[in-house]
């Protein structure tokens, strides 16, 4: 079961498949044996689900990974699994679903997003740095943002992967916030250079339609 429930997932472009994953780990994450693994992985098709099903879904589903995530963090609380897509299914939901959301979350996030850096720094190839970059980005100075912090979390989260995708969009939607023009372009074309990652291609695959799409628009 766990094997299909993988191979659904890494066929996550196609929503169906998505959604089969997630049934799958949704039943598995209520049983007896194997509940942490289901549910972290069940947060993290659900991450997925909420930025890429139709819209009228997005919302139960980033709901869902919330709850999932919590209750890895619950079974396994020295992982870095549960924290970090608990934080990443809140911290879709604050970006998409307005101000009470952002509100609701901004402390959780950030609590979860440190926790795996005391964790393990490297997870996932310095995700939480750049998960808490994007979030010093996002939340207003008054609110607890920054934007030196935001600079320095994602240049750190390039130490643990020099091409990912994410961490240079993310600086260059943050160097065109700052009029740094030249630093924007430069971070949108390694976008697009970066080549595909095994495991998450599809998400490289976003990003760099996003990138060559933006990137004419910068100047």
């Amino acid at each position: 079961m766990a094997q299909s429930a993988d191979t659904l997932y890494a066929d996550r472009e196609n929503i169906a498949s998505a959604r089969r994953a997630a049934d799958i780990w949704d039943a598995a994450s209520k049983g007896e044996t194997g509940q942490f693994d289901a549910a972290w992985k069940l947060a993290r098709v659900c991450y997925w689900l909420g930025g890429h099903a139709p819209e009228g879904e997005r919302r139960a589903y980033l709901d869902k990974g919330i709850a999932a995530g919590q209750l890895a963090t619950r079974l396994q609380p020295a992982r870095p699994e549960g924290h970090f897509w608990t934080a990443a299914n809140m911290g879709a939901l604050a970006e998409s679903f307005g101000l009470r959301a952002g509100m609701k979350y901004r402390r959780p996030i950030r609590e979860e997003l440190e926790a795996v850096l005391r964790m393990d720094p490297a997870f996932m190839q310095g995700s939480a740095d750049r998960a808490l970059g994007r979030y010093y980005f996002k939340v207003p100075s008054l609110l607890g943002g920054s934007k030196r912090s935001a600079e320095q979390h994602l240049r750190a989260s390039l130490e643990y992967n020099q091409e990912s995708t994410i961490s240079h969009y993310f600086l260059a939607e943050f160097f065109l916030d700052q009029r740094r023009i030249p630093e924007a372009r430069a971070e949108l074309q390694r976008v697009i250079d970066a080549p595909l990652s095994a495991e998450w291609a599809p998400e490289d695959r976003d990003y760099k339609q996003k990138a060559a799409a933006l990137l004419p628009m910068v100047r």
